[in-house]
């Protein structure tokens, strides 16, 4: 019996996840990837020979969903890359000098809290670890696990019991608002309400329900020997080793279609490749601007410039530093969040005083480090790649503010180097094509928003979608659930 066949367009995780699961069930997969390594957005630079760096998502959570990935194969995740568990989740700093570090160990953290803010806040801490952990344990298979889940299919998930949670999740509060049930103390709700830049979105904006992220990192951190990129090699090889073919800088210039159904790929080099079905791993605007061909441009709903998620300046460095005492994550807090934000969405222009994070690649929970180390800073900037981009001047104006917050909170970098490399909203637009920059999709504002996403079945028949654009929504393990997803989808269309 011949067997089924996929093209996948594009290699990031959710394209990835999405060969797994397909080669799992036996289907002849190939992965169209118009860069010249895998990865999409999980990628890596060599600032010099022999020393990479992750120059994309940093933090590895959720580990069940790769857990899963790998079981259905018949592979076990710690035999193909090493994973150690983070004691400290992150360390937080403010340019007043106070810092304040959170740990996997909820007791640790609310200690901290205490020492930090005060017994009230402590106790608060607690209630938010606890209501954030209810409202990813009723949104997990309703939701975040559902192809395309609608309000009607929530409802029903919830059966009689939509009132209390309702309360619990506030959709129709912003995040906010309902840190203010929590914290009294305004760093607090700027801590925690930065997990909505995590869907490149404002905390101002985004629902309350979106605090659910605070639980999925308290719920465990991972570092990876040899950083995050070690997990794409790692799918890769997988894949590889039952049979998958991987085609690198081979760009797709149509998908092709016959009797309403997609069948393959038109290459740039004029090759054509057919076969049962398509998954599009790639921001889902690329086919509705009509970048993968105008007969299925339609397909899927354009995301419109005011919906975007943001973008972000980011420096790749290899430096010494001087001071503060980093350690894996660490974020270093601007004075005024609210008008950090207001500039961002509103004025769509770069802060005039960021919010800096800094993955220091080369330490774990351990604060020591000697000589030269590596670091990947990102300061949230608007998707403002296209028409608008930002210019020189605006980007020097940011970077300077950025090393004035980092010099404020007790952080020098020695900068004489030339191993230093900054990716713009421009540049992003030019990975990911009609993004104009923007990294996670859809910005997550107003309680409709999530609803909003496209689901992993296009509108074209065989023609399916994977990745960080799409439901559940951006990350490293959404993205591999998406594709997941898209795959069972496949499979329980086609076979």
């Amino acid at each position: 019996m011949k067997k089924h066949s996929a093209i996948i367009i594009g290699s990031g995780i959710g394209g990835l996840a999405s060969a797994l699961r397909l080669l799992a069930n036996g289907w002849e997969v190939t992965v169209m990837e118009r860069m010249e390594r895998p990865g999409g957005k999980l990628r890596t630079v060599e600032l010099q020979p022999g020393r990479r760096i992750d120059a994309g998502p940093t933090v590895f959570t959720m580990r069940w969903v790769f857990d899963q990935l790998f079981l259905m194969l018949g592979e076990k995740l710690e035999e193909r890359v090493i994973l150690e568990p983070a004691s400290v989740l992150a360390r937080h700093a403010w340019i007043d000098g106070s810092r304040l570090d959170l740990y996997a160990d909820l007791d640790l953290s609310t200690e901290a809290i205490k020492e930090f803010a005060g017994h009230a806040d402590a106790e608060g801490y607690r209630r938010f670890c606890n209501e954030t952990k209810q409202i990813f344990s009723m949104l997990k298979e309703p939701f975040i696990c559902a192809p395309k889940p609608s309000l009607r299919s929530l409802i029903q998930a919830f059966g009689l019991g939509p009132i209390g949670a309702m309360k619990t999740m506030q959709p129709l509060n912003t995040m906010a608002k309902g840190l203010e049930r929590y914290f009294k103390d305004p760093r607090l709700r700027q801590l925690f309400g930065r997990y909505a830049t995590y869907c490149g979105s404002s905390p101002y904006l985004a629902p309350a329900t979106l605090m659910l992220i605070a639980h999925v990192e308290q719920d465990g951190v991972w570092y990876i020997k040899g950083g995050m990129y070690a997990l794409v090699e790692a799918l890769v090889a997988v894949a590889e080793d039952r049979g998958c073919e991987f085609r690198f800088s081979n760009h797709v210039n149509k998908i092709i279609t016959s009797n309403g159904k997609a069948t393959g790929v038109l290459l740039e080099n004029g090759e054509t490749i057919l076969a049962d079905t398509v998954i599009m791993n790639g921001d889902c605007n690329a086919i509705a601007s009509g970048l993968l061909g105008r007969t299925v441009c339609k397909a899927v709903p354009s995301t419109l410039p005011t919906a975007r998620s943001l973008s972000a300046l980011t420096w790749m460095l290899d430096v010494e530093t001087i001071g503060f005492p980093l350690i894996r994550h660490n974020v270093f807090f601007s004075k005024n969040y609210t008008a950090e934000f207001t500039d961002l969405i509103e004025k769509r222009r770069l802060p005039k005083e960021p919010t800096v994070y800094i993955c220091a690649q080369d330490r774990d929970d351990n604060a020591n480090c000697a000589g030269r180390e590596r670091l990947l800073i990102i300061v949230n900037a608007p998707a403002s790649g296209g028409m608008d981009s930002l210019s020189s001047s605006e980007i020097e104006t940011c970077e300077h503010a950025m090393f004035d917050v980092l010099a404020d909170c007790g952080l020098s970098l020695d900068l004489d180097s030339d191993y230093i490399e900054r990716v713009t909203p421009h540049d992003f637009n030019a990975m990911f094509p009609a993004t104009c920059g923007a990294l996670y999709g859809r910005a997550s504002h107003g309680w409709q928003a999530s609803l909003a996403r496209p689901g992993c079945r296009s509108s074209l028949r065989r023609l399916y979608l994977a990745g960080g654009s799409i439901h559940p929504g951006p990350g490293v393990p959404m993205a591999a659930l998406s594709g997941i997803m898209a795959a069972e989808c496949v499979i329980e269309d086609i076979q």
